[in-house]
């Protein structure tokens, strides 16, 4: 357990960069192999567009990396937020603060975002996405990535988590973000075992799906529990039946440009267009 807070204290930019760039390449090569869908598409381009907004979401985490340093420096030294309320093992240190960054600095912020329409507006870069794969985990507008760094930012000041246990919850949450983007399948069984405590691909391709009520489901990012504790898990027998996208941004000009992706934010909302509409027998199915 030391050596694995030293690592993660003196963890340099450069391993951040590997684990990202390397779980891109296991998954993306992982999946052009052994596809859940298998809808042709030009991946190479597809991929290249959801780069940029990778890059802009590095840009915007190193921006923060300083407040959120000096934050978690601070909480340390004071015995301050949750985790220093009481005593407790190492290992359940880690677990807890590892539960609690990711119910607010990723939950929660996801939560809103799908509930206040000017936030809902900058997310739905990450949803116009319809070819979900490895690449989609960090297809982020800028201004969102701005939201998930203060939530981040929140969430280290309310746990009181140490720079270590925040640079080992980053990374995690960079891997499994790609492995339940990617588009693969695991068997059926185990896809749902683990989905019991950690967010599947199955589980997440529902979050995807194109409209309402599948699209506000399954918030998670790592940890599955917090869509079960608080009513947001949602299941389907087959995600081969679920449609990638989102029913507002139908067309490619909208959803597969980046000059209008960018300015998405910026133009009038428009509201779900299966809000009302008859429900297709395979979205009836959610559990």
């Amino acid at each position: 357990m030391e050596s694995l807070i030293n690592f993660f204290t003196t963890i340099p930019s450069s391993y951040r960069a590997a684990i990202l760039v390397g779980g891109l390449v296991v998954f993306w090569t992982v999946e052009s192999l052994v596809p859940l869908f298998t809808t042709r598409y030009d991946k190479w381009r597809h991929a290249g567009l959801n780069l940029f907004f990778t890059l802009t979401t590095v840009v915007v985490n190193f921006a923060f990396a300083v407040l959120i340093l000096r934050t978690s420096d601070w909480a340390v030294a004071h015995s301050f937020g949750l985790l220093h309320v009481v005593q407790m093992p190492l290992w359940l240190f880690m677990l807890a603060g590892l539960l609690l960054l990711d119910l607010v600095g990723a939950y929660w912020i996801h939560w809103i975002q799908h509930k206040v329409k000017w936030m809902w507006k900058f997310h739905l870069i990450h949803h116009t996405d319809t070819h979900v794969d490895a690449t989609t985990a960090n297809r982020h507008h800028p201004g969102e990535s701005v939201f998930r760094a203060v939530f981040t930012l929140l969430a280290v000041a309310v746990t009181g988590a140490p720079m270590w246990l925040v640079m080992l919850y980053q990374s995690l949450s960079v891997v499994f973000s790609q492995f339940n983007h990617a588009n693969i399948s695991l068997p059926a069984w185990l896809d749902r075992a683990v989905s019991w405590l950690i967010v599947s691909p199955n589980m997440h391709k529902v979050h995807h799906h194109y409209a309402q009520p599948l699209t506000d489901t399954n918030y998670g990012n790592i940890f599955s529990i917090w869509d079960r504790v608080f009513g947001t898990f949602a299941s389907v027998p087959d995600t081969r039946q679920l449609t990638y996208g989102v029913d507002t941004h139908p067309e490619p000009a909208e959803n597969d440009r980046l000059g209008n992706l960018l300015r998405i934010p910026f133009q009038p909302y428009r509201p779900p267009a299966g809000r009302d509409k008859p429900r297709k027998a395979k979205e009836e199915t959610v559990s």
